[in-house]
Order: structure tokens, then sequence, then C-alpha cells
């Protein structure tokens, strides 16, 4: 019974530790819908259709981001509607306890940061937005892969040849970057704001382009 408590207090100690080790200080973070409501959002990992096969929200949880991120989205919408499509959100803030539970499935840094150490991922600062289209009546469109795809087919730089595929990923990409946003080269629905770093420590920023520096997709 000694051991089993002295086991229970160090397993105890070893989890307080790692929590304490992912606190980060409270963000500035604002409701998506609350600057836009005409932004389609669904967290998918507020349900099953994801990595983990499980919700990772609460039921309700909305699409944060930070004040000056949102704006962006707003425009990136206004965008989309000139041309009969809207923006769907499929993640937005992530706190860090989800991120590290997704780390441990994945364990691939080509598609999701470890939040152990440095700044982990960028979701979890409020300045990344995983997106999508959909048409003028929130019906899904064809675009490269659903989301949580992690293969070949999931880049950037859609190599297919449905035409139809092609044009929405173009203008997605062209209505976030019209809005100050940068995309990464293995995820086509990921979006990071152009000036991510002045939202970020000296030291974070440093540790975030050693992590995401192979992985910026840089201009259209």
């Amino acid at each position: 019974m000694k051991f089993f408590s002295a086991r229970f207090v160090i397993v105890a100690a070893a989890i307080a530790t790692l929590e304490s080790a992912m606190a980060q200080v409270a963000l500035p973070l604002v409701d998506v819908r609350a600057v836009d409501p005409t932004i389609i959002v669904e967290l998918r990992y507020g349900g099953v259709n994801n990595l983990s096969g499980r919700a990772l929200y609460p039921p309700g949880t909305s699409a944060l981001v930070r004040p000056e991120v949102a704006p962006r989205l707003a425009a990136a919408q206004a965008f989309l509607r000139r041309y009969q499509y809207q923006l769907k959100i499929w993640d937005a803030y992530r706190p860090r306890s989800v991120q590290l539970h997704l780390w441990q499935l994945a364990r691939n840094t080509d598609y999701v940061a470890d939040p152990r150490g440095g700044a982990g991922s960028l979701h979890s600062w409020g300045v990344a937005v995983d997106a999508t289209l959909v048409d003028a009546a929130n019906n899904p469109v064809n675009m490269p892969t659903d989301f949580d795809d992690f293969t070949p087919a999931a880049i950037w730089r859609y190599q297919g040849n449905d035409s139809g595929i092609r044009a929405h990923l173009r203008l997605l990409q062209l209505a976030m970057a019209g809005a100050g946003f940068c995309g990464v080269r293995t995820e086509w629905w990921h979006f990071v704001v152009a000036d991510w770093k002045k939202y970020l420590s000296p030291e974070d920023v440093r540790q975030a382009a050693q992590v995401f520096g192979t992985r910026w997709q840089g201009k259209l």
C-alpha cells in the first residue's frame, strides 16, 4: 500500500509538472462569429470526425482568435461572398492540452507541433485557423482532401487533375492571402497571420521558426 501511494504521488507530480509546463498566459480572444456571423463554423475537434476519433472540445465551444485576426477572416469572407462562396472554420484557437493529445497521436512535426517545449502550435496563440470553402447555401465543395489528412494529397500545391478542386483551392488561397494570411506546405487548410511573430516572445519566435521554417509555403 505504501508503494502504491508513493507511486501515485510520483505520477501525480509528473502530471502536475506537465500541466504547469503547458500553462500559458491568458490570451485576448474573440468569437469569430461575433465579428462576422456569416462565417460558417464547424469545429472538427468538437466532434468525432478528426484525427482522435472523439470530441476534444466541450459542447458549444466557439471559434476563437485574437481580436486582430477576426477582421482578417471577415475580409476573406467578404471576398469569397463576391464569388458565391463562404469561409468555413474547422479550427481556431486550440488549447495546449488538446495540442498535446494530438501530438501524442501523430508524433509527426510535419503536421502537428510538439507543445511540450517552445512555442508549440500557433493555433495555441490565437493566430492560426484551419479553413475550407462551402458554397452560398453552406454545401461542401470539392477540395483536395478532408481535414486531418496527413498524406501527400494534402499539400498546399494541389497535384491532382480535377480543375474544380484546383479552382476551389486557389480561390480559398487568394481570399486568405488577400486578408493577410500565409499557408504551410503540408496542409492546404492551415493558415497563419503573416505577422504572427509580433504576438510571440523573441524566444518563442526563434523556436517556432525552427519548427515551421521548412513548412512555410511562402508566396502564392
